[in-house]
């Protein structure tokens, strides 16, 4: 076989690999320097491309013979796995990925077929049973996380860079189900949307609302919310409104569901496939007249968290939002009207559907004074936050502090690569990303006694240690393209980010000279006090003696959907994108009051889960 018949050989069985490994182990394997590899060859290719010392360990404490595993072995490590060790499953994955003859017909897995299901991604670190839509989805809005994009239509910074139709596209192809729209008037009596008094470019809110009307529900059925920032005169409004109307036609909500008052939001199920404006709403005998509640926004909404400010505070280039409100607009706003925030005692006397925005330093204010009053409201009513107006350069604030709050919508610059964004496609990566997470229940009653700055022996507090053995990795690429012989020296961090008392990490040594397969064998242990808020994010850097570590991959993902044993972790790039091949390969174990927890649901308590006040 030649070198690109073997690479379409790996291609079929999908086996990623390394361009210039690859062909450096075919000119190894290639004795006869004929450029192509005969029978004996193609099997020491095959033998050196799936060599993995610590695999080949593990595969060795289950078989007896150090050859073959049995059925019943294999089902021993399965069980040790915390997955299906039921006869039926084993004879599955032996037929599955063993590709020896002899084996396959005597139901043994080979060493060979046991690297090629180490590898798949039915062994995947992230459970299985939660790509797809796992949670219950008739609960109401507001007992969701839901995904959500600030300013989605800046493609770089907040000053200066264009506005375009294209992080529409990406934000709702990941999921995102809550983008913002900056409307300003336009030429000729069409609106557009831009960073107002900015030098953004402008775009048209038709073309945004064409955009979405084509990209709404490509990714997931849920409902997407439009956060509207209005600044048009009344003539405009009407325009955006009839835009609104004629291009997302039936899927855009105009009237509630239900001709009952609203005692609670309703959920996504019923929500399916729907459209919802989230602006300003005009109360009776208001048509038309001054709203006298618009306030000045420091970067998001008109519902900003406070009365109304001095508009030169926090972002002297913005003008009071529009203080005249067209009927035909507010008539579309129905589950997400915008209000101001007149604290907590009087927004619990308003409906559901009333919500209001915060800047992060707002949220945090409420989440260390009235952390237990923030989770409540939140519990009933929606809360959108947004990052402060000195982030010009579109960097991110931590929305782990704001989900510990149970804030639902926590607004981030999907076009800003990092840690916050890392954690983001983290949190939503469950539940199929779908957009829409479920939080814990201690988040979700409104009586609930949680509170995030303290939370010592109160509900959701079932200590729990996660011990994490960092093994090795696979095929990490080089950072330093620039020169070509530059060779990484990588090493992993391991960190918890959750409520404030669980975030945490850790790392493993570097080890030298060594992207193909390094080996660290570290073990790293964490104690979690609330599981269920706690994202894990593993971090490959590239260590480097004069300045800061290079980034290589990363990979986060809730506690709650971690599987136990060994496990391969699939690297993303910044971007989120896959890295692939790149791997890691850890041991996962998770204990409570010193017992070991083998599978996701008994992880948990029930009964510790929900401790209302008296």
């Amino acid at each position: 076989m030649s070198y690109d018949e073997i690479k379409r050989l790996l291609q079929m069985i999908n086996i990623d690999l390394n361009e210039q490994y690859a062909r450096t182990l075919f000119k190894k394997c290639d004795r006869s320097c004929d450029g192509r590899l005969d029978h004996v060859e193609i099997e020491e290719f095959c033998r050196e491309l799936l060599r993995r010392p610590e695999l080949d360990a593990v595969f060795r404490h289950y078989s007896s013979n150090g050859c073959v595993l049995s059925t019943l072995e294999l089902r021993d490590f399965l069980g040790d796995q915390g997955e299906d060790a039921s006869l039926s499953h084993a004879q599955k994955l032996i037929l599955t990925y063993e590709f020896n003859d002899w084996a396959q017909k005597n139901l043994f897995m080979t060493q060979n077929g046991f690297t090629m299901y180490m590898l798949s991604r039915e062994n995947d670190l992230f459970n299985p049973d939660h790509t797809r839509v796992h949670q219950d989805m008739s609960q109401p809005l507001a007992h969701y996380y839901i995904s959500s994009s600030h300013n989605t239509y800046l493609t770089k910074d907040q000053v200066t860079s264009d506005s375009s139709t294209e992080p529409y596209i990406r934000a709702l192809n990941q999921g995102c189900r809550c983008v913002e729209l900056d409307c300003w008037d336009g030429d000729k009596g069409e609106p557009v949307i831009y960073h107002g008094h900015t030098l953004t470019s402008k775009i048209p809110f038709k073309e945004v609302i064409e955009t979405i009307a084509q990209y709404a529900f490509k990714a997931s059925p849920y409902p997407l919310i439009l956060s509207l920032e209005n600044h048009c005169c009344v003539e405009q409004q009407a325009v955006m409104a009839q835009h609104l109307r004629s291009i997302l036609g039936s899927a855009l909500l105009t009237k509630p569901l239900s001709d009952q008052s609203l005692n609670q939001l309703p959920s996504p199920e019923e929500l399916k496939g729907r459209i919802l404006v989230k602006g300003k709403k005009l109360g009776a005998g208001q048509l038309g007249k001054t709203n006298s509640s618009a306030s000045f926004s420091s970067s998001s909404d008109e519902e900003t968290g406070g009365s109304i400010k001095s508009p030169n505070k926090k972002d002297p280039g913005k003008p009071p939002i529009s203080s005249k409100l067209s009927p035909e607009l507010s008539d579309l706003v129905v589950y997400c009207s915008s209000v101001p925030f007149g604290g907590f005692e009087a927004a619990n006397q308003k409906p559901p559907s009333e919500m209001s925005s915060f800047s992060e330093n707002e949220a945090l204010k409420h989440i260390k004074d009235s952390g237990k009053l923030f989770v409540r409201h939140n519990s009933r009513q929606l809360s959108r936050i947004y990052p402060s107006g000195q982030r010009l350069q579109s960097s991110n604030y931590d929305p782990q502090d704001m989900w510990n709050g149970g804030c639902q919508m926590v607004a981030l610059n999907f076009q800003t690569p990092g840690e916050q964004m890392d954690l983001n496609r983290g949190r939503f990566l469950p539940n199929g990303g779908c957009g829409y997470v479920l939080k814990p229940d201690f988040l979700c009653h409104p009586k609930s006694n949680f509170n995030p700055e303290n939370t010592g022996g109160g509900p959701g507090h079932i200590p729990t240690q996660l011990t994490i053995r960092v093994i090795s990795a696979q095929q990490l690429p080089k950072i330093n393209t620039d020169k070509p012989n530059s060779i990484v020296d990588p090493l992993v961090w391991v960190e918890i980010h959750g409520v404030a008392i669980d975030k945490a990490r850790s790392k493993t040594q570097r080890i030298n000279n060594n992207g193909f397969n390094p080996r660290w064998d570290c073990t790293l242990s964490f104690q979690l006090q609330v599981p269920e808020l706690a994202l894990v994010r593993f971090v490959v850097e590239d260590h480097d003696h004069t300045s800061k570590n290079d980034f290589v991959g990363q990979f986060t993902i809730p506690f709650t959907s971690l599987r136990i044993g060994y496990r391969h972790v699939h690297l993303l790039k910044a971007d989120g994108s896959s890295l692939s091949p790149a791997t890691l390969f850890i041991h996962v174990k998770v204990t409570r009051r010193g017992v070991p927890i083998k599978t996701v649901s008994s992880r948990i308590g029930i009964s510790d889960r929900f401790r209302p006040e008296p």
